[in-house]
This record gives C-alpha cells, structure tokens and sequence, in this order.
C-alpha cells in the first residue's frame, strides 16, 4: 500500500511553516509581547533565560504519536531555546493530576484536557480567548470550541479529538452468516447472537473507564432518543426512550456480548480483540493501526478488519467525539512561552505531521482536515473522516457545563446501562439515574 506522506498545500489550504519560518514568527510575537499586545500580557518572552516548560499529556493508543510529540518538543527548543519536558500519564489519572495541580498552585504549565474538563477547571486555566481567535479562527467544529469555552472564555485551545468507530473481523462475520457490517441497532443484535453462537461475541466495556464506556452509552441512549438533560438544561433522563435504550441493552449484552465487559477499562478491549476473543468492539483506530505496524507479531491480521460508524437508531446516529485541549495553568510563571508552545504545536505543517502519524486515530478540530488526503488511502479507517458529522457532547441536548462534565466523571450515565445490562429494571434504572442526575444539575 503507498506509503502516506504530510502534503504541501496552497495557502488556502494546509500549510507547511518550517522552523526558520517560526522563529521569524516567534520574534515577531516577542515584539508584539513587549508592545504590551501578548495573549496573555505580562513580559516578552526572555529566551535567553533558558525557560523550561512542563507539559502534561495523556499516553496515546499510538506510541508513534507520543514519540512525534517528543520530536517537536526538541524542535521547539532549538528554535526557541525553551526546554519542553512532555510527562505522559494514563489518561484516566488526568482528573486527579488536574485536581491536585489546581489546589496546590504548582505542576504542570500546559495540559491537554479531555472532554469538557475545562469546565471542570475553568478557575484554574488562563484565558485563551485571543490565541483561540489567532490559530483557529471560526474553521472549528463548534461542539470541539464548546468543549473549552466556559461563559464566553476558552479555558484552552482545541487541537484534536477522538471519535471510536466499531473495529471488527470481517473473516469472522462472514463465518457467522453476517454478509455486511450493521446499520441500525437491530441489524447489531442479529449480528451479535450469531456470532456468540460460535464464540466470538462482542467486546464492549461497560466499567467506569473514561472513554470506551461512554463513547457506547450516551450515543446508544441519543439514538433511542433518550438524554440527560434538554436544551435548557433540565433533567429529563428518566422518559420513554430511555426506558428502551435500557431495555435494548438487556437483551443486546445477553445475546451478543462478552460478559466480562463489566469489568473492562480502555485497554481490556484491546487485547481481547488482538488475543483474537472477540469479533467486534467500539475503538479508535488503534487497534487496527497496532495490528497493522506489528505485521511479524499479528501477520496478515489487519488484512481482515474494518470499521462502521455507531449503529443508527429511531432518533438516528450519534458519536461522542471527544476532544482534547491544550489549557495553559494559571498558576504556571511560563505563560508566554506556553503560548509559543501551542502556536508551534497547531500549526498546518506540524499537526499534519501529528495527524498523519495517528493514521485515523484523531481528527483535526477544524473542518478543512476532513478533506485530507490520509484518509482516501486505506478504506479501512476513511469512515472516521466522516464522524465529527455525528457528533455530540455529554449532555447533549444540553449545552456544555461544569454539570455535564461532572455527570460524565461520576459515570451516571454508564452505570444506568450496565445496571440494566445486569438485570435490573429499565423504569427503576432510570428514575436512579434521574435522582443521580438531578443531585448534579440541580
């Protein structure tokens, strides 16, 4: 297959901005900081000085990616001479990182937030509003600006999201009797039976894990046309659609599901379907592209697999698309530097190299990246081009808050649907989560 490369575009387009290029740019952005025009305020930045920056990221599903952060990080020193030490950590250990960093004043000086968690830590993030406006302008995706703007001010800036497509084996389904990939959710159910009937069920966790388990319940319970909350912001999980969204997953964790689900975080799924134990689960391209780059440990593995977008229901089809933030801390005493950081980082030619290397695992905040050449050369991952179309946030319909995200960090919504899964009563499961629910939004 060809080989994929970055691409230079015209100007209207993506463009490549090489390192002589920024540092142009970034003595530029000195001089306007010494006229008192920064983004931030306060003194130009004193390169001189040796700053050293702390950023605090979360391990990718795709090592290559982590290691291009690393690689730019040491292209940022040499044309700023600002040391960038890049931490990653599990990315469920964030909120806690977060947390700690905000009540003690001290820790990292950038940190990439998952989600709404700008809304969560909106005291302790800088505005960004004028660096929002200077690197992205009005191409964003508006749920992905949403996801940071809290009462009018951007607790960061987007740069990528995620979104999970179902990865599944299609030598397996075929031998099932399933001739082409599901489209609604009872196409998913038939599929299913069929395939736990020879051992080879679905792969979906339903654990308090941060994003394959309410990537699968919150789209499940919008496609049944069920929600938290409405547009203004009032409880109304506890309906009718809900109610079978509930019903429905009894009956789908029964009949196509491994059960050990319950206790899956995000990597369990992972080596149950490369451990070749399950047919089919909700991920992000990872999986294929592990597969795919370890041809001598999994060879002609990735040959057999592809990927269909969440299964539509009565209301239609939805995704969680989760985007990921760059926020500069409060506290931190780098923020001019920071700020260079993140213009470095967003710019065309560096996050094409970004995006390129994650293959389809993330998507570029601003539309025009849907149009990329990457995602026309391998089929198998040109459906997740086409998932920010779908997408929507926790608390949909809702706007973004402080309440939805802490809804989703509490896993309400997740622990409806597994309680259902367990056998417990739809009518029962939903007034639980509407008490849960109304103790948050109020």
């Amino acid at each position: 297959m060809k080989k994929v490369r970055p691409q230079t575009h015209d100007t209207k387009a993506v463009r490549r901005i090489d390192r002589r290029t920024f540092v142009k740019q970034t003595a530029a952005a000195s001089a306007a900081l010494a006229a008192g025009t920064a983004f931030l305020g306060g003194q130009p930045p004193a390169y001189a000085k040796k700053r050293k920056l702390h950023y605090l990221q979360w391990s990718s599903f795709i090592p290559d990616a982590d290691v291009e952060v690393q690689r730019q990080a040491k292209e940022f020193e040499k044309a700023t001479g600002v040391k960038v030490t890049v931490e990653f950590i599990n990315q469920n250990d964030m909120p806690a990182r977060a947390t700690a960093a905000i009540e003690s004043g001290k820790g990292a000086d950038i940190m990439l937030m998952i989600q709404n968690q700008p809304h969560l830590y909106a005291k302790g993030l800088e505005d960004h509003n004028k660096l929002v406006d200077e690197v992205l302008g009005d191409d964003v995706y508006p749920f992905a600006k949403g996801a940071t703007t809290v009462d009018g001010v951007s607790r960061g800036v987007p740069i990528f999201m995620i979104g999970n497509a179902v990865v599944y084996r299609k030598d397996i389904f075929k031998e099932a009797g399933v001739e082409k990939a599901p489209n609604t959710w009872e196409e998913y159910l038939a599929a299913g039976k069929k395939l736990k009937a020879i051992n080879m069920p679905v792969g979906q966790t339903l654990g308090h894990t941060f994003g394959d388990a309410p990537s699968f319940c919150y789209p499940l319970m919008w496609s049944f046309g069920g929600m938290e909350v409405d547009e203004k912001g009032k409880v109304v999980v506890n309906s009718k659609a809900t109610q079978t969204a509930l019903e429905f997953i009894r009956e789908f964790w029964e009949a196509a599901c491994d059960p050990g689900g319950f206790a899956w975080d995000d990597t369990s799924n992972n080596r149950a379907f490369l451990g070749q134990t399950i047919s089919a689960t909700l991920n992000g391209a990872s999986i294929y592209f592990v597969a795919r780059r370890s041809e001598k440990k999994y060879p002609g593995f990735y040959k057999k697999l592809d990927h269909f977008l969440n299964p539509e229901g009565p209301a239609g089809r939805f995704h969680t698309i989760g985007p990921r933030t760059l926020s500069i801390m409060q506290y931190s005493k780098q923020k001019e530097a920071a700020a260079d950081y993140i213009r470095y980082a967003m710019q065309d030619g560096n996050f094409e190299k970004f995006m390129v290397i994650n293959n389809g695992y993330v998507n570029g905040v601003a539309k025009k990246w849907e149009k990329h050449d990457m995602w026309k050369a391998d089929p198998a991952i040109s459906i997740f081009s086409t998932m920010p179309r779908y997408g929507r946030h926790y608390g949909h319909a809702g706007p973004w808050n402080r309440a939805s995200g802490e809804a989703a960090e509490k896993y309400i919504v997740v622990s409806m649907f597994a309680k259902a899964a367990r056998g417990e009563k739809p009518a029962d499961v939903a007034a639980w989560a509407e008490k849960e629910l109304k103790n948050v939004y109020g």
